[in-house]
């Protein structure tokens, strides 16, 4: 996902750069065609003045009371220590802005020595300009958690649950089907940025992206610098709430120039964070996830996990493509658990059924029903599945292949999977027991898509020693995909890396490692057991029978050269 927002954000920029349409701001046909410039010059020291205020349209300019910042001598468009200045404050917000009112910045930049009050008398429209920010800003209140303890005679639920919280929860249930409850947050970071752009456009043909912030001035047509208030690394856990209970809050204020093309890159990022959410690919809140990761991160180890990245999404597609080729080409099922298929499938649609009940992305859904559609077509290529039409509602039933039935195979099959079935039922009870006692959830279905969900993460592995077990009755390896089980190993490696980076809970560290120890055992059946040429392959071949079918093919071409001698 962060590869292709990033792809995204640059493809556009480079578009709207080089191949941006001709869109006239005016749809007057009859604006002239003449180049518009900056009206200020590279280094021009400026004055400012922050005013907040709660009404929109602000010419209160002597109030000093709304007057927060003012600075002197700030070079435009000039990298260095002079031109980025700082303040941070605490402001106690008025009874009306407790109570979703409204407050606005109020940011004026004018030449050194001049007003930016027009009702000066030595005021001059060409020296001055400015504009509004919302201080205040209103989001969609967060949905109540659902979540709550389903054995509700236990201790916790006696102390916690109250009439009182039930009646409450009712209520929260009939306001969230209604229209969703907006609240103010306030925003603690307010940074100016000055851009640098002295670029001669030409006035009916300026870069779509660009437009909006143009601020032209109208008697000579030539624009001003632009104002941009940078909210690219405002993250929404940093808003903070507004209510009656707020005394004051922090406000921390500066202003600085910034780059064209980083401007743009900003502007691109957050339409591409649009269009990813308004497609259903992005949810709320992963755009400040992904920008997490830029703040808080390492550079170094940031552009490793990137690479790594790229390598476990080409070790995935190379596993998935060996696996869907060894079992459409695989003829046998001898050596082969087919019991272990039939579970993959079940976890695989557990997985599926859990991400659907937390409203995951289409995206991961689309993928995760993709796997569950790809083991099923698995155990058609395992096992014979025909249709039972003898009663009144059809139903499937699974039969043996002979390759897999008629040898040793499915006997060895039947015991492991027999004993690891007890281990791996215990577990799954003893988890969903000390899930119901201490964890919170939203039905009694939840509860059990949670619990087999978890026994899927944690005990998964245990499925994966059937194969092992028959591995060593057999004494032999020859019949397992050994192509793509080592891209999956090397996936494992990665993940490993993952697993000392990412912060995660122990219990998914450490099954993280859990997949390298059975692959471990796997190299050490290869190394031990040697090659079984009488051991038909996944393809239904045996290495006896190819070099018998040679000899064969080689006796009549013998013969013929021997005529020929003769």
């Amino acid at each position: 996902m962060l590869t292709g927002v990033i792809r995204i954000a640059v493809f556009w920029y480079f578009a709207s750069k080089f191949f941006s349409p001709n869109k006239p701001i005016s749809s007057d046909p009859s604006v002239p065609n003449f180049q518009i410039s900056n009206l200020f010059h590279k280094g021009e020291p400026l004055d400012m003045w922050f005013y907040l205020s709660e009404q929109e349209k602000f010419n209160d300019f002597g109030n000093e009371g709304a007057l927060i910042w003012h600075e002197t001598n700030i070079p435009y468009a000039v990298w260095g220590p002079e031109s980025t200045r700082t303040l941070s404050l605490k402001y106690q917000p008025s009874v009306a802005v407790k109570n979703n009112g409204s407050l606005y910045a109020h940011v004026f930049f004018a030449r050194s020595g001049y007003s930016p009050d027009p009702n000066d008398p030595e005021y001059q429209p060409l020296t001055a300009f400015g504009r509004t920010y919302p201080i205040v800003t209103y989001l969609p209140k967060s949905k109540a958690d659902k979540k709550k303890s389903l054995l509700r005679n236990s201790e916790d639920s006696k102390e916690d649950v109250t009439i009182s919280e039930a009646v409450q929860e009712a209520q929260d249930d009939l306001k969230e089907d209604g229209p969703p409850e907006w609240i103010s947050y306030w925003k603690p970071n307010v940074t100016i940025n000055l851009v640098d752009d002295f670029t001669r456009y030409t006035a009916n043909a300026i870069p779509p992206i660009v437009a909006p912030y143009m601020n032209i001035e109208s008697t000579t047509g030539n624009y001003y610098p632009t104002v941009f208030f940078n909210e690219f690394w405002l993250l929404r856990d940093k808003l903070i709430a507004m209510n009656d209970t707020v005394t004051e809050v922090p406000l921390h204020l500066e202003v600085g120039p910034i780059s064209m093309t980083k401007w743009q890159l900003f502007l691109q990022m957050d339409q591409s964070f649009q269009i990813h959410r308004s497609y259903g690919s992005m949810l709320d809140g992963e755009s400040d996830e992904l920008k997490r990761v830029f703040l808080e991160g390492n550079p170094y180890l940031l552009g490793l996990t990137m690479i790594v990245s790229v390598m476990h999404s080409l070790f995935d597609f190379l596993a998935f493509k060996n696996d869907i080729q060894f079992w459409n080409k695989n003829k046998s099922m001898e050596g082969l658990s087919a019991k272990s298929v039939v579970v993959n499938f079940f976890c695989q649609l557990i997985v599926f059924l859990y991400l659907l009940d937390n409203d995951t992305s289409w995206m991961i859904l689309a993928s995760s029903g993709v796997g569950c559609c790809i083991e099923f077509w698995k155990i058609g290529k395992a096992m014979h599945i025909e249709i039972d039409r003898s009663g009144r509602i059809p139903m499937l039933r699974f039969r043996d292949r002979e390759s897999y039935a008629g040898n040793k195979t499915k006997e060895y099959d039947d015991l492991a999977m027999k004993y690891l079935s007890y281990v791996l039922f215990f577990l799954a009870v003893c988890f969903a027991i000390y899930s119901l006692m201490y964890d919170r959830h939203k039905s009694w279905y939840s509860w059990i898509l949670s619990s087999l969900t978890s026994c899927v993460y944690m005990f998964g592995f245990v499925m994966m020693c059937p194969q092992l077990f028959i591995n060593y009755k057999l004494k032999s390896v020859a019949h397992l995909p050994w192509r793509q089980m080592t891209y999956k190993f090397l996936n494992t490696i990665i993940d490993d890396l993952f697993a000392f980076v990412i912060k995660m809970p122990m219990l998914h560290r450490l099954s993280v490692f859990r997949d390298d120890v059975i692959f471990l055992i796997y190299l050490y059946q290869r190394w031990v057991y040697p090659v079984d040429k009488k051991r038909v392959n996944e393809f239904g071949f045996a290495a006896e029978d190819v070099d018998q079918a040679a000899s064969s093919s080689d006796t009549p071409a013998e013969k013929e050269d021997e005529k020929k001698t003769n």
